[in-house]
């Protein structure tokens, strides 16, 4: 009876500790998705004190993307978990590595922002991007939430909708491209903008990378 009493014990906090590292996972999918929003909008507005309050805040993630993985490793050595939880437990590992580089892009947007400040874009020349932005943080968004329950149906649609995503990008590549090329003043400002969209095209990349890590927990196979 003693024993039974203890295993039930130890699997209670088995659970808790998955979920655990399931909600820690949500919270810094939290916070890279509002690093990328507030990015975004600083860089639309040229705002430089959110520019700077997004690079400041960027130790936050990194901070709490250590703390999971720590967590990760501590059940790998103590519970040795099989099957569908050792699943998750590598899924979150892939997760948070791919959400911990969404935040370092989103800083790198910012620090764009800031080498424009003085000579900030036109709103009309910032418009794709933006545009292009808002799609990026939609999918992040709807890649957390699949996550979060498990829908791979959603998840497999991340696959699609991120093909939809670089074809914007590649519209807004060689819109500046153009732009260079009829008028090599532009080139600075055009430079910047191609790789804030680089940023935002592997911001999207990531989110398609979490949703296959989602697809690998629920079905057990890896899906590229």
């Amino acid at each position: 009876m003693a024993n039974t009493s203890l295993n039930q014990h130890i699997s209670r906090k088995f659970d808790q500790e998955l979920v655990n590292i399931r909600c820690n996972t949500l919270r810094l999918g939290g916070l890279a998705e509002d690093q990328t929003v507030l990015a975004i909008k600083a860089l639309e507005s040229n705002d430089i004190g959110l520019a700077e309050r997004v690079i400041a805040d960027d130790h936050k993630l990194n901070e709490l993307e250590v703390l999971v993985n720590d967590q990760c490793l501590q059940i790998l050595a103590r519970r040795q978990p099989t099957a569908c939880d050792l699943r998750l437990v590598m899924a979150v590992i892939k997760v948070i590595n791919d959400l911990e580089r969404v935040g370092d892009d989103a800083k790198r947007i910012a620090r764009i922002t800031l080498g424009m400040a003085a000579n900030p874009p036109q709103k009309s020349k910032l418009l794709p991007l933006v545009e292009f932005g808002g799609s990026v943080i939609k999918l992040l968004h709807d890649t957390l939430d699949a996550f979060a329950r498990i829908d791979v149906e959603a998840a497999l649609e991340i696959k699609q909708r991120d093909r939809l995503l670089d074809l914007q990008y590649g519209s807004i590549m060689q819109e500046q491209v153009n732009a260079m090329s009829a008028d090599p003043r532009t080139i600075p400002t055009a430079l910047n903008l191609m790789w804030a969209a680089r940023k935002l095209e592997r911001i999207g990349d990531r989110s398609c990378n979490i949703s296959e890590h989602t697809l690998y927990y629920a079905m057990g196979k890896e899906f590229k």
